[in-house]
């Protein structure tokens, strides 16, 4: 059974760092394509940032790049993301997700990278909340 377990969420003030982990289970990161997206109070779902292990293909969002960092620990099974100079605007439920690499490289990786090319044919984590207070 495929699943995504987030951990790693919490307070933090603003300025200060969290790591957030994704556990995959039943997944091989050679044929999918992870990513990190979030969804504050009262706004829609994300792009955070999304990677490919087999190409090492990466992307960012604007709003987190040069902060925020996607990283693997392909013995671990578990996708990383190192959050730095945390803002409040950053305060979200963060989930975890994962889509096949063939339809992730259908598009590049700003096209890909979106909500909607992991659903309905990919697989989301119950999100873990990340509060930034000021």
């Amino acid at each position: 059974e495929r699943q995504l377990v987030e951990s790693g969420g919490g307070l933090v003030q603003a300025g200060g760092s969290l790591r957030l982990s994704c556990a995959a289970s039943g997944f091989d990161f050679d044929d999918y394509a992870l990513g990190w997206f979030r969804q504050a109070p009262g706004k829609e779902r994300e792009e955070v940032s999304c990677f490919t292990s087999s190409d090492a293909i990466t992307y960012y969002a604007d709003s987190v790049k040069g902060r925020f960092t996607i990283s693997s620990d392909n013995a671990k099974n578990t996708v990383y993301l190192q959050m730095n100079s945390l803002i409040p605007a950053a305060t979200a439920l963060y989930y975890c997700a994962a889509v096949s690499v063939v339809l992730f490289r259908a598009h590049t990786p700003r096209q890909s990278c979106r909500v909607g090319n992991f659903t309905p044919l990919g697989y989301w984590g119950q999100g873990n909340q990340v509060t930034v207070s000021p």
